[in-house]
């Protein structure tokens, strides 16, 4: 025999009832029954009148009792205009802490609900957080150092936050859904929320990763739910629906307002709406003029539903919008409601139950948007029924609301365990003042509380079960920052070097306080501390003792005939690495310093230098064999001294340059610098200069050829 499922739809107008049986993999909707109440017993979504409720829900019972045979167990769901959304962020520091594990992840989660659990009470003195059970909640965005990341989870960094959207509904909801079925002698045999009862038969889980919007349009309000990232991430209510389109009928043409009811839904069937206004005139109204007179309504009802859309959906619209619910039928809405979203016209559309997969009917059951959700509820409490449990946190009954697989972490949140006590408090830091600027150092982080379920230790992520016994072992807090003076002098303010091959430790001059003191002393809150750390090559050099080869690095400079000569190329030098720099030049560690010191250099190097000569050469040929003729052309003088080429002039030297044998050289000279004599008994002779006659007192040159020839 077939699966019997009975199923309650609990509305702002009416109460529909429906039968079905499951069929292997299929349901079958053997019978639906719709009651209007008789009087305002509903307001937005949540029951007033128990006893009023609870008479429609007996009459629907009994009608379907006589033809199905006892109903002892219904499904129902909880409005979704009685849902509240709030959206939190919590921050935590997580410097100089291990790395991010899937169960601090968790703890910041919960954490973040609690804050939006906060923040939906906070404006309301008369609720409390208790009130409210939450029915799930959407992580939005990880973020690291204020940059979105996919994961926390195995992440360091400097600060971790957590943005979530979770929806939390009325314990009062419930209680009066309860307490109505239990006057009609009806258990509850499952829960659900309206907005995931539609969702469930019409957005399959693999389409919840495309950004839709599912309206429900009542009588009294319009619920919303938003899906993307293959859940439902939000929901919403506007208080508009289609008892304001009836109104613009009823005011427009005088008419009574189940009058006005019927004539609205006869706009979608009939060309000409009769109507009878309450002064009893008759009318025959075509259609097109009574789709004009509700336009302006239909237009404020599709600028309530699209801002609520774009509110929901972080001001952007969703892919497409799917209507359900009698309101839907509204002529005209769809195109409004697409033009206001800026969708095309295909991206908005009315789904009835024809859209409900493995799905049959029976002939007399109309297809209308108006059933998908009373057939979503009795379709969930098969799929996902939603019971209620009961646990132990620290001692304390919780009652749970099964919406979906419950976890640690929901019974500390219906509990109303604070969940900073899921982490140890951090210690106090320690702040101090390093050369004018306020350091702060971090306490250690405290030790994040022990969670047991049924005695074994667990997570937050851990499912729970009807009678659990969960216990909370707060955290240890952390100890409080402290330093000693080496833990604050950075590794780069030490220096290791290499000077004139011999190594060296380079240290900062620190002081407390305006004192110097070890560098292993502790430091107190609010201490001065100074650090002189030396960086450049004269810095250094004063650090190391080696200050007295800076008067070695003084330019060479002399002063020849009154004018000054400074000669880089003859002064000593510093070298860094191999590199000539100043003094002014910044040091790094394992650095290599050398001062190149330069001796005096000779008169002979110094001509050099300046590019003057003080001996005359030139080599020419006598007689055949090569002679070097040489003389002196200047004389230089220290005072009266006269100085050789080999004395050594020091820096600061004033000279005199005289220049001297001007004359240029002749033939005769040459015998001053060569063994030659006349031969004994010579005749004549002929002086011959480059193969041409020549003379004695003749000028020659360097490679010239001379020659006496006898006759």
């Amino acid at each position: 025999m077939a699966a019997k499922l009975f199923a309650l739809d609990i509305g702002t107008r009416s109460v529909v009832g429906i039968i079905l049986e499951e069929r292997d993999e299929n349901f079958h909707v053997v019978d639906i029954l719709v009651e209007e109440h008789k009087e305002r017993a509903m307001v937005d979504g949540q029951i007033h009148n128990v006893l009023k409720v609870s008479e429609v829900i007996q009459s629907i019972k009994k009608q379907l009792e006589e033809k199905h045979g006892p109903l002892e167990k219904v499904s129902v769901a909880a409005a979704g205009r009685a849902l509240k959304t709030e959206q939190a962020e919590i921050k935590m520091d997580i410097k100089n802490r291990p790395i991010f594990s899937e169960d601090d992840v968790s703890r910041l989660e919960l954490t973040a609900v609690q804050q939006a659990q906060n923040n939906l009470v906070q404006n309301d003195s008369e609720k409390e957080s208790s009130h409210y059970y939450c029915v799930g909640y959407s992580v939005l965005y990880y973020r690291l150092d204020g940059e979105e990341i996919g994961s926390l989870v195995d992440q360091q960094g400097q600060e971790a936050s957590i943005e979530v959207i979770a929806t939390f509904l009325p314990r009062v909801v419930v209680e009066s859904l309860l307490s109505a079925l239990k006057r009609a002698n009806l258990e509850m045999e499952a829960l659900t929320l309206e907005p995931i009862a539609a969702i469930n038969v019409l957005i399959p889980p693999t389409m919840r990763r495309l950004n839709v919007a599912l309206v429900d349009i009542g009588a009294g309000t319009s619920d919303i739910a938003i899906t993307d990232y293959g859940t439902v991430v939000a929901y919403g209510m506007v208080p508009n629906a289609g008892d304001e389109i009836t109104e613009a009928l009823s005011d427009y043409y005088l008419l009574d307002f189940p009058l006005a009811e019927d004539a609205k839904r006869a706009i979608n069937t009939n060309e000409f709406i009769s109507i009878q206004d309450i002064l009893g005139f008759e009318q025959n109204i075509p259609k097109e003029e009574m789709i004009a007179a509700i336009r302006p309504a239909t237009l404020e009802l599709a600028t309530s539903i699209s801002n609520e859309i774009l509110r929901l959906n972080n001001n952007r619209p969703t892919k497409a919008v799917m209507l359900v619910g009698g309101g839907s039928l509204t002529p005209t809405l769809t195109t409004i409601l697409a033009e206001k979203l800026n969708l095309p016209a295909n991206r908005v559309a009315v789904r009835g139950i024809d859209a409900i997969q493995n799905l049959t009917k029976e002939a007399h059951i109309p297809v209308s948007p108006e059933l998908v959700t009373p057939i979503g509820i009795a379709i969930a409490a098969k799929r996902a029924p939603i019971q209620y449990m009961s646990v132990e946190v620290n001692s304390q009954v919780v009652r749970l609301f099964e919406l979906k697989e419950m976890t640690v972490g929901d019974a500390l949140l219906a509990a109303n365990i604070p969940t900073r006590k899921l982490f140890g408090k951090p210690g106090a830091a320690l702040s101090v003042e390093v050369n004018g600027q306020t350091i702060h150092i971090p306490g250690e982080h405290g030790k994040p509380a022990e969670i047991m379920l049924n005695g074994q230790k667990t997570t937050t992520k851990a499912t729970i079960k009807n009678k659990d016994i969960i216990e909370l072992l707060e955290g240890e807090n952390g100890k409080e920052g402290s330093a000693s003076l080496r833990d604050l002098i950075d590794d780069a303010s030490v220096k290791m070097i290499t000077f004139q091959g011999v190594f060296y430790t380079v240290e900062p001059t620190v002081q407390v306080n305006g004192v110097t003191i070890a560098l292993d002393t502790p430091l107190k809150e609010r201490d001065k501390i100074t650090v002189d750390t030396p960086q450049t090559v004269e810095q250094v050099l004063h650090a190391i003792g080696k200050e007295h080869y800076i008067a070695q690095l003084n330019p060479y400079s002399i002063t020849i005939d009154d004018k000054n000569h400074y000669m880089p190329a003859l002064s000593s030098k510093i070298l860094l690495n191999g590199n000539n720099v100043k003094l002014s030049y910044p040091v790094q560690d394992n650095d290599i310093l050398e001062i190149s010191s330069m001796s005096p250099p000779t008169l002979q190097q110094l001509a050099d230098q300046l590019e003057k000569k003080l001996l005359e050469r030139i080599i020419l040929t006598f007689q055949g064999k090569p002679i070097e003729l040489m003389r002196e052309c200047a004389v230089v003088l220290n005072g009266e001294r006269e100085l050789s080429p080999s004395d050594q002039i020091p820096s600061g030297t004033i000279l005199q340059w005289k220049q001297v044998n001007h004359s240029p050289w002749i033939f005769q000279d040459v015998f001053r610098f060569t063994d030659w004599n006349m031969p004994e008994g010579a005749g004549s002779f002929q002086i011959i200069r480059n193969g041409h006659p020549s003379r004695f007192d003749e000028e020659i040159f360097g490679g010239d050829q001379l020659e006496i020839i006898f006759k």
